[in-house]
């Protein structure tokens, strides 16, 4: 089975490498070659590299070891991806460190208003900010209990090695993925139209994007626990649920409550985005304030954001830090 998946690698591998030179003859002499050539190409080489017992796939599972890195064809292999994988990602990205020099003028006004925010605005600004807090806290705590519940469902230690037993976990597993894949300003997005734009919504979205995201780091955190407990309460005959009351929560405790406040911490920053588009608190107002190009009020939102991060990562380190201690 490994032999078929160092196969697949390798047809990937040398997919990859040819895809990202057609892309820049492309770019260079308006060259393009069809993908059928692509794959059979890509074949014929990882055939190559098979019978010559030296190949990338190879190399992951085993296959090759014992060769240096420079006189090894995986090696060579390895170099050239990621020469290409810059070469690309530079023209892909339109890197151009002369239009960062010619565009510093456009960038003025907020300088200015960064050094000269405008306090007459402070008592606004503060009551947004607020709002940003406080809707970040309560997307914390709403999706706690969600998690909480979710990580014992997703930990591979905690589930039965049965269909049921694997399928939750998978499912579990696979929906906190997607759920965390999508970024929160998407979540948001879809909020501001189901409830309106405004601070529930901001809210609604940081919490799904924080259940899937503790679901993660609960789980794993179960799945790194010391077994001996469970074993010794298992072996009273004792149920799954007074397994996890007596000898999994007492482990995870202050773990979880130090990932909460980290949350917490993320979400308040995330928060600022999720108002660019209609979720309410701080980063709404900001928007706003720089769409009418006033950017001493802009330059004042900076700061009170810069301030209110600084302060929580203080506190929630050392908070974070004393939990893990207990």
């Amino acid at each position: 089975m490994k032999r078929i998946y160092a196969v697949l690698i390798d047809i990937l591998a040398f997919g990859y490498i040819l895809g990202s030179i057609v892309f820049l003859l492309q770019q260079i002499f308006d060259f393009s070659l069809q993908l059928l050539p692509l794959i059979l190409l890509s074949l014929i080489l990882t055939l190559i590299c098979l019978f010559l017992e030296d190949s990338l796939g190879l190399l992951i599972f085993g296959f090759s070891a014992g060769k240096k890195y420079w006189h090894s064809f995986s090696g060579w292999l390895i170099t050239v991806m990621l020469i290409l994988t810059f070469i690309c990602g530079w023209i892909i990205v339109e890197i151009n460190p002369l239009y960062f020099f010619e565009g510093i003028n456009n960038t003025r006004g907020i300088l200015q208003g960064l050094f000269s925010p405008n306090f007459q605005n402070l008592l606004p600004m503060l009551s947004a900010l607020a709002e940003t807090i406080y809707l970040a806290l309560l997307a914390t705590i709403f999706a706690l209990p969600f998690a909480f519940a979710f990580s014992f469902l997703a930990a591979r230690n905690l589930m039965p090695n049965t269909f049921w037993g694997n399928s939750i976990y998978i499912f579990i597993r696979t929906l906190a993925t997607f759920f965390r894949s999508v970024e929160a300003i998407i979540w948001a997005i879809i909020f501001c139209v189901w409830v309106g734009i405004g601070p529930f919504a901001g809210m609604l979205a940081l919490m799904i994007h924080s259940i899937a995201s503790l679901t993660k780091l609960f789980s794993e955190q179960i799945e790194n626990i010391d077994q001996g407990p469970v074993e010794a309460i298992t072996g009273t005959g004792a149920s799954t649920l007074q397994i996890w009351l007596y000898a999994v929560i007492p482990q995870i405790v202050s773990p979880f409550l130090a990932f909460t406040i980290y949350r917490w911490d993320i979400n308040v920053r995330m928060a600022t985005i999720v108002g660019f588009v209609g979720g309410g608190g701080i980063g709404l107002a900001l928007q706003q304030e720089q769409q009418m190009l006033r950017w001493h009020n802009v330059g004042l939102i900076i700061w009170l954001i810069a301030i209110t991060i600084w302060i929580m990562d203080m506190v929630s380190g050392k908070v974070r830090a004393r939990l893990m201690e207990l």
